[in-house]
């Protein structure tokens, strides 16, 4: 029975890391550290949880059940939820929001500082077209995936990214215990932790990316279902240990940056002030190196899983290639929209679906303890759904939610629900859905 060498398993890692670790993971991480502060440790605490526990849990969730992708997993509930939730998920992290937001973070954080001057239309229409054509190149080459990622694109990335963070520690702008927290950390910085990491995408993508390495597992040679599970999930834990590493990493740099900076109005903003104190001038080539890289080797991964999510719901349809082209073309369509716009709608659809993929992995890891019922999976998933819909209009930006006159709604779902002022309402409807399920089952046993 053929195994992944060592050797081979770290070049999986390696590729699944690129694929998570886009722009999300470095902005929202750099402007959790600017304001917590001393808080910082608290506040990582709950990204880590989100940010890395979920991704590696939903990672294992897909290697464990030995189902091919999101697709299957989430038709254990039923098929029609199934196709809602994968399509749901995969547009999500695809061509509607995360797609469009490699470019626009790529353009805003690193290239637009260099090209200053330029009109910021015209300059981000002609650079998320270059973008998503390098995207769509990788992508139409989907057999090359685990060498162009794996072995070229993500080295580059952490080695450039190394030298900015190396520097950075090595000769801190700022001691950590003296820096105050603002704004949400200074009330609650595990809890805003926790909701930084929704940001991040990376439980979805935990879901959605299973699909591509189950393929460059089996493109190595391993084809037994049982050591297919395995190899995915010590893949799973590689790239997480290292995800993880440079969390914390971004965060404490960021922190110490307050001791020279007052605190940003974003992370890229962060990276930025940081580049350009240690490298000057020539610390906007490396910050946009280190975005563009990023970003780029995510977009990859992105379009590659869609696409094929998409050929296997729609086996009559359209080609890999053709979802391919369509993807890249609707993201740069998006792009082109501006981050501000991507970001502000993107919340409210996160909210709703972290819920869901959060109960969902829950449940595929400790299915064996009630059988995987259905009865169990319909109870808890359609009690955390109809919570997650109020988490969704709280989320929404201001003038759509008054427009819609949800403030009453979400003022009284706020005093109702347990936690949702803070964002997490699901929770206990998640809890009494599963006590109903289990009690449900026991009787339809019976």
């Amino acid at each position: 029975m053929k195994k992944l060498t060592f050797r081979e398993l770290m070049v999986v890692a390696s590729m699944l890391f690129g694929m998570f670790f886009g722009a999300g993971n470095l902005i929202f991480p750099a402007s959790m550290g600017q304001m917590a502060g001393r808080s910082i440790w608290l506040a990582s605490a709950g990204l880590l949880l989100t940010g890395v526990g979920l991704p590696l849990l939903g990672v294992a969730a897909l290697g464990i059940s030995r189902e091919e992708g999101v697709l299957e997993l989430s038709s254990r509930v039923g098929r029609p939820y199934g196709l809602f939730f994968t399509c749901a998920l995969y547009l999500t992290i695809g061509p509607f929001f995360a797609i469009p937001r490699c470019a626009t973070v790529s353009y805003t954080v690193g290239i637009e500082r260099i090209l200053s001057g330029t009109g910021e239309r015209i300059g981000l229409a002609v650079f998320s077209f270059v973008f998503f054509a390098a995207v769509l190149f990788f992508s139409l080459r989907p057999g090359e995936l685990l060498t162009w990622i794996g072995k070229v694109l993500n080295p580059l990335f952490l080695v450039v990214l190394a030298i900015l963070i190396i520097r950075a520690l090595t000769t801190p702008m700022g001691v950590i215990s003296e820096i105050e927290p603002v704004g949400k950390y200074s009330a609650d910085a595990f809890s805003s932790g926790l909701l930084e990491g929704y940001n991040t995408m990376d439980a979805l993508a935990g879901l959605a990316f299973g699909i591509v390495v189950v393929d460059a597992i089996r493109r190595l040679g391993v084809q037994e279902p049982a050591e297919v599970a395995k190899s995915t999930v010590r893949a799973g834990v590689f790239s997480s240990l290292l995800m993880g590493l440079i969390y914390v990493l971004v965060t404490v740099v960021s922190a110490q940056s307050r001791g020279v900076y007052e605190v940003s109005g974003n992370g890229g903003e962060v990276l930025a002030q940081i580049a350009q104190h240690y490298f000057g001038g020539v610390g906007a080539v490396i910050l946009a190196v280190i975005v563009t890289v990023a970003c780029l080797k995510t977009a990859v991964g992105l379009i590659t899983s869609c696409s094929e999510t998409f050929v296997k719901i729609i086996p009559s349809g359209p080609s890999y290639s053709v979802w391919a082209v369509g993807f890249c073309v609707l993201s740069f369509l998006i792009a082109n929209l501006g981050l501000e716009a991507i970001t502000s709608y993107s919340l409210p659809v996160l909210m709703f679906l972290y819920p869901l993929a959060i109960v969902l992995i829950l449940l595929t890891l400790f299915g064996q303890a009630f059988h995987h019922s259905k009865v169990v999976l319909r109870w808890t998933i359609g009690l955390t759904a109809v919570a997650a819909v109020f988490d969704f209009f709280k989320a929404l930006p201001e003038a759509t939610r008054q427009l819609m006159q949800l403030d009453g709604l979400v003022q009284w779902a706020e005093g109702t629900i347990p936690l949702a002022d803070r964002g997490f309402g699901w929770v206990c409807p998640a809890v009494l859905g599963l006590i109903i399920g289990l009690m449900a089952g026991r009787k339809v046993d019976q």
